[in-house]
């Protein structure tokens, strides 16, 4: 996919003086609900009233949405507060459907975007729509996956595109419910930094007391903007009732929350930064040489095992490893949490060093 500016035209013809602001329930639930809480936004700095229609859940059972008859809903909202309407979308018929109910920006999920076949037969439902299409990240940590869904719906000529970043799913046990992985959005930021990305604090947290820092996460790494479940009523909310803040809350969190400039504008501010950042690179250049100098020692261990017949993975010194260096990284301010995917990853390589010396 090309790098064009033309991708983020239909962000800027917003003329926003502030991040764009997509919010709303989790799930629509009743005319009622939708209304209330879209009335209760139509003031703030939301511009977009989002609401899932047809909620794809991990296991049956669950409140799946109440399909087609919210997009009824969702327009009505949008007659009455002159908000724009977004919903969900996992099939072409879903697409159809959106479409005919005039929705002005629709998002394709997480879940979706693992799959190529589902997200093509999206695009070709699509194809050539001047509305804005966003793409969740897909629920494991791929980004070419990521970029292989932008792809297929940039082929299919639509000119209007995002990227929504909601986490991913991971078995280590962390204070998110989705792992942010910050730097893979970062990444695809710095490939394509035309591509609006907005983040979704909601799903990365799973929890509403840890929503607004994640929120100012996100500003300070230039997203450009957020969408905030927001329900009148959260306790009661009939999907994902922990991670929802009140409209009056999410009011409060644009008041509270701090845009940072891109770029300084005094010149002390930038020899100091710049001083700092060649600290920083310095630093970076002798990790890796720290790093390299590690895996030759454990070559060194692999050819030895090799001789001797022993097993790669040591399980008991690996423990004890891992054990020493949390203790350790706490004390330098580290989290266990950062010291441990650090390491493990050094582990990790470690293993594969050692695997080509005894299996060549």
């Amino acid at each position: 996919m090309e790098n064009k500016k033309e991708l983020r035209n239909w962000l800027d013809d917003f003329g926003l003086d502030h991040p764009l602001v997509i919010a709303g329930p989790c799930s629509a639930e009743t005319e009622e609900q939708v209304l209330t809480i879209a009335h209760q936004l139509k003031d703030s700095d939301a511009t977009v009233l989002r609401a899932g229609i047809w909620k794809p859940r991990t296991r049956p059972g669950n409140f799946e949405g109440v399909g087609a008859l919210g997009l009824k809903w969702l327009q009505k909202a949008k007659e009455e507060t002159g908000m724009l309407i977004t919903t969900e979308v996992a099939n072409a018929n879903h697409v159809d459907l959106a479409l005919k109910h005039d929705v002005d920006i629709l998002w394709i999920g997480a879940r979706t975007t693992v799959s190529p076949f589902i997200v093509q037969e999206i695009a070709d439902a699509l194809k050539g729509t001047d509305k804005p299409v966003l793409i969740k990240n897909p629920v494991n940590p791929d980004l070419s996956l990521w970029l292989g869904a932008v792809e297929r719906i940039h082929k299919s000529d639509i000119k209007n595109i995002g990227v929504i970043h909601r986490g991913f799913s991971t078995y280590e046990k962390t204070r998110y419910r989705n792992n942010p992985e910050w730097q893979l959005a970062i990444d695809l930021q710095n490939r394509f930094p035309d591509l609006p990305l907005i983040l979704d604090p909601s799903h990365i947290a799973g929890k509403r007391d840890i929503i607004f820092d994640l929120c100012q996460i996100g500003l300070d790494l230039n997203y450009d903007g957020l969408m905030v479940e927001t329900h009148h009523d959260p306790e009661n909310a009939w999907s994902d009732a922990a991670q929802q803040i009140t409209p009056a809350s999410l009011i409060q969190y644009m008041d509270d929350l701090k845009v940072r400039k891109e770029i300084g504008d005094d010149a002390e501010f930038n020899n100091k930064i710049n001083t700092l950042r060649t600290k920083i690179d310095v630093i970076d250049h002798q990790l890796i040489e720290i790093l390299g100098k590690r895996m030759i020692v454990a070559n060194d261990i692999g050819t030895l095992k090799k001789d001797h017949n022993v097993a790669v993975l040591q399980t008991k010194r690996w423990n004890e490893i891992l054990g020493k260096m949390i203790l350790e990284g706490e004390e330098r301010n580290l989290s266990e949490e950062f010291v441990l995917r650090m390491f493990k990853a050094i582990h990790q390589e470690s293993i594969n060093h050692q695997e080509k010396i005894i299996n060549p």
